[in-house]
């Protein structure tokens, strides 16, 4: 049994959009919903740690049900001069922090559709696949002018970066030392000033190089190439790189979410029928 987590840190948002309700797209609850009862399926249990807003959201459009484990309003406690610009994902990080190993934390676009566990004998980390070290997505350490006090040479640079949308830690103290140290590195960063380079070292980066300095046995479970096309028989599905190409054109949209709502149907038709009430759902569950 694989005890999971997804998380909503909303500040970022509400900074994005002072003036809007918070809400989240359709595709992105559907994907939520699959991503949850597929891991119960076959994994184990799952929670969502979130800030009450999020909590005050999910239970508006009664979805609290998804996570067996309850939805627990942790990120309330975020600092507030951890900023929701640079660092967007910094909720993930802090209720990392907060989620005792072995766990697995999945982003809520992040599907797996099969037992994790025979892919992990033997690690003490892993995560879906590895990055390309490309300039302008991780530059070297010349580029964090706004991060002040942080040691950039305690670290191997020639790593490769792990993404994180699915991570898996099995070591407590590693996962305590990993997360300490990227909020180490965020709180160093108040006045950060990319929306992109200063997130994704704090996330994916210096997990693999925290990994590669504790000596760890850390791996990769899948990569780009068997991800998009398939080949990875079935194991994963990650909506993320498909976002913007739905958001512009329409059709897309449809049959995507329409897809999501058949799925739920065929595969967890009671949990189907709650969800297909939600008025931003509801449409896509019609014939």
């Amino acid at each position: 049994m694989l005890r999971a987590f997804h998380s909503n840190w909303t500040r970022p948002f509400f900074v994005r959009s002072p003036d809007q309700p918070y809400a989240i797209e359709p595709f992105e609850l559907l994907t939520t919903a699959l991503s949850a009862l597929a891991w119960r399926r076959e994994n184990g249990p799952i929670r969502m740690i979130c800030d009450t807003k999020a909590q005050r959201y999910y239970d508006t459009l009664g979805l609290t049900f998804l996570w067996d484990e309850g939805v627990h309003p942790l990120l309330d406690a975020v600092p507030e001069d951890v900023n929701p610009m640079a660092f967007w994902a910094a909720g993930k990080l802090y209720a990392l922090s907060a989620m005792p190993s072995p766990c697995v934390m999945i982003d809520t676009d992040f599907i797996c559709w099969k037992p994790l566990s025979p892919l992990l004998t033997g690690l003490d980390a892993a995560a879906i696949h590895r990055e390309d070290i490309t300039p302008d997505i991780y530059p070297d350490a010349r580029a964090f002018t706004q991060t002040h006090g942080f040691d950039f040479a305690a670290f191997d640079w020639t790593v490769q970066p792990f993404n994180t949308a699915l991570c898996y830690l099995a070591d407590d103290n590693f996962r305590r030392y990993y997360t300490d140290t990227a909020i180490r590195f965020i709180r160093c960063s108040p006045d950060a000033d990319d929306v992109l380079t200063y997130m994704v070292f704090a996330e994916q980066r210096l997990l693999a190089m925290c990994a590669a300095h504790k000596h760890i046995r850390a791996a990769a479970l899948s990569d780009l190439e068997l991800l998009f096309t398939g080949a990875q028989q079935g194991f994963f599905t990650h909506v993320w790189g498909f976002k913007q190409q739905m958001r512009g054109e329409s059709a897309l949209y449809e049959d995507f979410c329409r897809r999501c709502a058949a799925r739920l149907r065929r595969d967890f038709p009671d949990a189907a029928k709650r969800i297909a009430v939600v008025p931003a759902l509801a449409p896509y569950f019609t014939d």
